[in-house]
This record gives structure tokens, C-alpha cells and sequence, in this order.
């Protein structure tokens, strides 16, 4: 996986996680808030319909209190106390029961079937007894029961609410009810409501999390792009500062070429001719003619140290024989006796083998240094050290010359192309070039990294 795709993954990522995570506490706090809300929603329904119960059942009472305060005990009263309860009925599934204390149905206006039936051990399919709970909180002095009865309009057990209170005058359990299905319901409908909501919710989170994720990723490949760009840009430039040094390096090698070795040649082919020419016109007088070929030896000399010269510019041959340490010293050596500085080659550290690329690139950094301060530095003394570092090897030169401002000459398209090469040099062995001037002199260090496969040449 390249780096660019990392590094979008790296962002792309902790956006999906955090919009996972933050889905998934939405959905736990919006199921608990339904679940509570749900809650609120029953305990409220069924404490006004106990509420409402319960004026029910002291309706009943007071359309039967004339009778019971009466004391009458006969049956007479009793049954029209019962015609009165068997009145008051609210709705299809509305009634009031009566049961004596002993679980014997008494009046029923919807199932007659169970008027005069003991229904004391009655139990709802959980097994609860249902009339013995009914009794039991009668007698507790009334209440609101909870169970399951049989739903007149549709023959169906459903869960039901009921509200009863003992008449202890006649012995009775007097009571009422409302069927909860309804309600239960309505309850699903709201559950059902904000299952519907909490997946509108988690689809909103999903668009939103995918539209960040694509706006991340649209970011990630404009970026991309834009890098691209500008590596190309860069490509392109160095494409024209590799051809331009080339060009230099052409025009100086015609420069040595022209104004060294092609004169002195001339110089010699002049010389010969007149050397040749004076035996023609006095064979017997050679004493005449050694000087000129003296002098034509002379300028021979001169022109095979010129092509030394320019030979080792090109490839200096220690480099390859010796090394790169006896490499700098001859280099220093030449350049103090050309611009008469004062060159100093240190060593540092235990030498070890160097790969040629290494090696090259290390001579030609001094090389290029030394010339720059011979050129431009004003300096009178200069120090070339060569490190061994455990992980590293460095190469440091140090002047005490005037400087320059780095900044500017690094600004500056027209200036500083050598410095930017050898930057991009060391750029490409993966090491570090550094840079420092001011007035007090330079200082420039190129550090290259340990080459494992680097080839068994230690240098001198």
C-alpha cells in the first residue's frame, strides 16, 4: 500500500469509527429513551384509568347506598340492588360484577353463564388465581387488580384492569373494569413508532457518515492530485538543472579543452614546424635547433598535466585505487597549491568500506566546496573532516570566509544551482545535506546512511 493510500486510510478510518460509535450511542440512548418513555406513557394511561375506575365503582356505590344504609337484609333488596348495578354499564365492554366473599358469582351482565357458579379456584393460564386476588384486595379495603378475562366482545382472553371494593354489609365484592388490549396496542404502535424513528435516525447517520467519508476521500485525491503536480513541476525542473549542469559541464570541459590543452598543442605543432624548418635550411647547425625542441618538450609536459588535470577533475583516479580519504587529501593538496589556502583533511571515527555511489558523491560534495571557497569565500583557512559515525557516515567542510545569505541564494532560480545539486545528490542516497553561513564563515555537512551491500573497499 502506497503512503498516500495510508495516509487516507489513516484519515478515513477514525471518521468511520467515530461515526460507528456515535450511531451506535444514538440507537442505546434512543432505545432507552423509548423503552422510559414507554414506561411513563403506561403508568400514566393506567393511573387515570384506575383514577377513572374507581369513580366508577363509587357511582355504584352510591346508586346501592340507599339500599345498604337501609339495613335491609332481604332478598328483595338485594336483587334490586343488583338490577341497579346491571344498569350502569359504559360502553360494550363496560359492566360491573358482584361476588360474594366466597368466590361465588353473583351478577354478571355480559357472561349470565357465571352467575351462581363458585369460581374461588378460577386461574388464568399462568395459573394466578383471579377471583382469590379480587377477594384478597376487597377486603384490603379495595384497590386496582391487574389479570386476564375473558373480552365479551370478541371471546378472547385480554389483560384487563379492575377496580374493587367489598360491601361488608351484604357480604359482596363489588367491582368494574376496562380491557387493556387497547392499550397494549396503542403501546406497540408507539414502539413500532420509534423502531421507525431510531432506523430514520441511523439512516440520517449513515448519509451524513458516508458524506464525510466521501468529502474526506474527495479531499484525499485533490490532494493527490495536487501532489502529483507538483512532483511533476518538480520533475521538470529538475529535468532542466540536470541538462543545464550538463551543459555547464560541457562548456567548462571546452573552456579546459580550448584554452589549455588545444594551445599548448598548437604552441608545440608551431614549434616543431620551426624546428623542422631550420634543419631543412641548415642541416649542419642542430646545435640550433635544441632549444626549440627543449621548449617543445616543455610544452608537451605542460599539456599531458593539463590532461591529467582535467582526467581527475572528471574521475580522479585515487578515488578508485586508494580512496575516498587519500581522494581528499590530493584534492586538498591541489587546491592549496592553485588558490593558496590553507586546507586541513581530518579524520574521525574507524574507516570502513564505502559504496562507490557513496564515495563519488562525498569527493564531489568536497570538490564542489572547496572551489566555491577558492571562488567566492575570501577565506584563508578551511577544514575538510571525514566521519564514521555508527549509522552514518559524514562528510563536514568548514571556512572562515565572509558567508553569504543561504536563504536568498536557495530563492534565487539563477543562483546556487551547484548547491542544489549536491543537496539533491545526497537528496537521492537518502541522506541530509546541511547549510550554515553568516560572517563568521561556512559550514555544510552532507551525512549519508550505512550501505549494507556497499562493496569490501576500505578507504586510506
Amino acid at each position: 500500500m502506497k503512503l498516500r493510500q495510508k495516509i487516507l486510510l489513516l484519515a478515513v478510518a477514525p471518521l468511520a469509527v467515530a461515526m460507528l460509535g456515535i450511531a451506535l450511542a444514538v440507537r442505546h440512548q434512543a432505545t432507552a429513551l423509548v423503552r422510559h418513555e414507554r414506561g411513563l406513557v403506561e403508568a400514566a394511561y393506567l393511573q387515570s384509568k384506575e383514577t377513572e375506575l374507581r369513580h366508577y365503582v363509587e357511582l355504584a356505590q352510591s346508586a346501592i347506598a340507599p339500599l345498604v344504609r337501609a339495613g335491609r337484609d332481604d332478598a328483595a333488596a338485594r336483587q334490586a340492588a343488583m338490577a341497579a348495578l346491571a344498569r350502569l354499564d359504559y360502553g360494550p365492554d363496560g359492566y360491573f360484577f358482584l361476588y360474594d366473599m366466597q368466590g361465588r358469582n353473583l351478577m354478571h351482565p355480559r357472561q349470565p353463564e357465571l352467575v351462581g357458579q363458585d369460581l374461588w379456584e378460577l386461574r388464568d393460564p399462568q395459573g394466578v388465581p383471579t377471583i382469590q386476588r379480587l377477594i384478597a384486595t376487597a377486603r384490603a379495603g379495595g384497590g386496582a387488580v391487574r389479570y386476564l378475562w375473558k373480552k365479551p366482545s370478541s371471546q378472547q382472553l385480554a389483560p384487563k384492569l379492575g377496580y374493587v371494593v367489598a360491601v361488608p354489609e351484604w357480604g359482596w365484592m363489588l367491582g368494574t373494569g376496562i380491557y387493556l388490549d387497547d392499550v397494549e396496542e396503542t403501546l406497540r404502535q408507539l414502539d413500532a413508532r420509534a423502531e421507525t424513528d431510531i432506523r430514520e435516525t441511523m439512516a440520517w447517520i449513515g448519509v451524513i457518515a458516508a458524506i464525510s467519508i466521501l468529502l474526506v476521500a474527495a479531499g484525499g485525491l485533490a490532494l493527490n492530485i495536487s501532489e502529483h503536480r507538483e512532483a511533476d513541476a518538480k520533475l521538470r525542473q529538475l529535468a532542466q538543472r540536470v541538462v543545464q549542469s550538463q551543459e555547464e559541464e560541457r562548456a567548462r570541459l571546452s573552456r579546459d579543452l580550448h584554452d589549455g590543452v588545444s594551445q599548448l598543442l598548437v604552441s608545440v605543432k608551431l614549434l616543431l614546424e620551426t624546428a623542422a624548418n631550420r634543419l631543412r635550411q641548415a642541416p649542419a647547425q642542430a646545435e640550433v635547433v635544441v632549444p626549440v625542441l627543449d621548449t617543445t618538450l616543455v610544452r608537451l609536459d605542460a599539456a599531458f598535466n593539463e590532461v591529467r588535470r582535467v582526467s581527475r577533475n572528471l574521475r580522479p583516479a585515487l578515488l578508485d585505487d586508494l580512496g575516498l580519504l587519500a581522494a581528499l587529501r590530493h584534492l586538498a593538496r591541489e587546491m592549496a597549491d592553485e588558490s593558496g589556502l590553507a586546507i586541513d583533511v581530518a579524520l574521525e571515527g574507524t574507516p570502513r568500506p564505502l559504496a562507490d555511489e557513496q564515495a563519488t558523491a562525498l569527493f564531489r560534495i568536497a570538490q564542489e566546496a572547496l572551489t566555491n571557497v577558492a571562488r567566492h569565500a575570501h577565506a584563508r583557512r578551511v577544514g575538510v573532516t571525514l566521519s564514521f559515525l555508527p549509522a552514518h557516515t559524514c562528510l563536514a567542510v568548514r571556512d572562515d570566509g565572509s558567508g553569504f545569505d543561504v536563504a536568498r541564494m536557495q530563492s534565487d532560480p539563477r543562483r546556487g544551482i551547484g548547491l542544489r545539486n549536491l543537496r539533491e545528490r545526497v537528496a537521492a542516497l537518502g541522506g541530509h545535506f546541511d547549510l550554515a553561513s553568516g560572517p563568521g564563515g561556512t559550514w555544510l555537512c552532507a551525512t549519508l546512511p550505512l550501505a549494507p551491500d556497499s562493496p569490501a573497499r576500505m578507504p586510506a
